[in-house]
């Protein structure tokens, strides 16, 4: 794969290597959502087949990313904190432990913390400090799992530094106590290969934002038959049978869609956004997740070395995503003499925890990685004169 720069309008000064914080909306996101803004001048183009149509093939879409059979197990939600809350809402269960990766996205720890009210213990497996930091993290993890454990609530990588969790061992581990396996896919989905098939999760959501290179305020989630007879937090008139009859919407219905659609938000057929993340999705699945790692693991390869032989920590490759990774800093370095240097040399990055947060993408090339080494050495170059 060659640089997608072509297809954004970025910034040349800029170095920006933080789509884990916000990608930068492509040209054709940024034109389909521009289209569906004009579509609303002349609404009486805008029939009841304009309600769902759009919505099916985003969710044909992103089952294809993520090799799910099933699309109505697929729903669009405004966020991952609205998905995970339909998952809380309908747990099968009175009590036990809820089992988290330490330092995760609050949006997957908050909804959490609120059942500790109601007769569940919060079990938080924190990083070890070791060499093998990644390895070892993922021994505990499934060392934790055990007879009471109801849930586990994790990444497929953790959002501040790009460690991959092992979620093929955690679902077997949990197949043998009878627990859930809940996944936020926000920071891995549309950048990594993922595979339902294989993982077997309960459900998955996924904010849109970032990897999924769509608009704010829309995302994706994929709920599994433990959650096929659910309630949602809110009831709307769309996610109910028969509500394609305009007509006969006054006929109210008890049942929900089949399968997961109930757990829909309320003017999920938004004609701004869905033809955003249409466009998005599009274009995610033409360059491939596999592609996208392999692309970054070639931009990242000489580049990391260099930060390695400066003292900077990085975990080792089979452990991390290549698209986010985290730089931990030697003693050395001063964090507040770093961050003046990436302002320095218009470099984009997040601090997440202890870590220097840095995620490229396909719009990367080797002139932003130079500008990110000639940031990351400077405090060091500084300290030596």
């Amino acid at each position: 794969m060659k640089c997608q720069r072509e297809k954004f309008l970025l910034q040349r000064k800029y170095a920006y290597l933080n789509c884990a914080y916000m990608s930068p909306l492509m040209k054709k996101v940024e034109n389909a959502g521009v289209k569906g803004m004009r579509l609303k001048r002349k609404p009486f183009h805008i029939g009841p087949e304009e309600f769902f149509k759009e919505t099916e093939t985003v969710r044909l879409l992103f089952s294809q990313l993520i090799e799910n059979d099933e699309n109505e197990r697929v729903v669009i939600i405004p966020a991952a904190s609205y998905g995970l809350a339909n998952v809380v809402h309908n747990l099968p269960f009175k009590d036990g432990e809820i089992l988290i990766a330490d330092e995760q996205f609050p949006s997957n720890v908050y909804p959490w913390m609120a059942l500790s009210k109601k007769g569940f213990d919060i079990k938080i497996v924190s990083a070890p400090q070791s060499t093998t930091r990644g390895q070892d993290w993922n021994s505990e993890i499934l060392n934790a799992i055990n007879d009471r454990t109801r849930v586990v609530a994790i990444g497929h990588v953790h959002w501040s530094d790009g460690t991959i969790f092992q979620l093929e061992l955690i679902r077997e581990k949990l197949d043998k106590v009878g627990g859930l396996l809940i996944i936020d896919g926000t920071q891995s989905i549309g950048a990594m290969p993922f595979n339902v098939k294989k993982y077997r999760p309960d459900a998955v959501v996924c904010a849109g934002y970032k990897w999924l290179m769509g608009p704010y305020s829309i995302g994706l989630a994929y709920y599994g038959p433990a959650f096929d007879h659910g309630s949602p937090v809110e009831e709307n008139w769309i996610n109910r049978m028969k509500s394609d009859d305009f007509a006969g919407l006054v006929k109210y219905q008890d049942e929900y869609r089949e399968k997961a659609l109930r757990y829909e938000v309320g003017e999920h057929s938004n004609f701004i956004l869905i033809p955003m993340i249409h466009a998005a999705l599009k274009q995610v699945l033409k360059w491939d997740p596999k592609n996208i790692q392999e692309y970054c693991k070639m931009l990242t390869t000489e580049p990391l070395k260099e930060l390695r032989e400066l003292g900077y920590r990085i975990e080792n490759d089979q452990w991390r995503g290549q698209h986010l990774f985290g730089a931990r800093l030697p003693k050395s370095i001063n964090a507040d003499e770093l961050r003046k240097a990436f302002t320095k040399h218009r470099v984009s990055v997040s601090t997440r925890g202890d870590a220097i947060r840095i995620a490229p993408h396909v719009y990367n090339d080797e002139m932003d990685m130079r500008k990110l080494l000639k940031a990351m050495k400077e405090p060091i170059l500084a300290q030596k004169n």
